[in-house]
């Protein structure tokens, strides 16, 4: 498994964000290998977000982003965001019991 973990400063509406992140959200969510995602709002700072995604392996991530149709969401999230991207492996995970 990996996870993917994108932090986005909002430039345009948080609104309209919110909506084009709706609709990839979507369309990762059809792709083969994801498993999951939990988008975050920043407490403090309204224009922070930051998307944590786990993906079953690094393939089915980079084949998702291939995708011709993934070229709309990338634009439309631009439009409105700057975004730092990156890729990490799982290392600990704990959970309550």
């Amino acid at each position: 498994m990996i996870a993917f973990v994108n932090r986005f400063q909002v430039t345009g509406s948080c609104q309209e964000f919110e909506e084009a992140f709706d609709r990839t959200s979507a369309f990762f969510a059809a792709q083969p290998g994801f498993l999951r995602h939990r988008l975050l709002h920043h407490i403090n700072d309204p224009e922070l977000y930051v998307n944590v995604a786990d993906w079953e392996d690094e393939d089915s991530f980079r084949r998702a982003l291939a995708q011709p149709e993934f070229a709309e969401h990338r634009t439309a999230l631009r439009a409105l965001s700057s975004s730092d991207p990156n890729l990490y492996t799982p290392m600990l995970e704990r959970v309550a019991r």
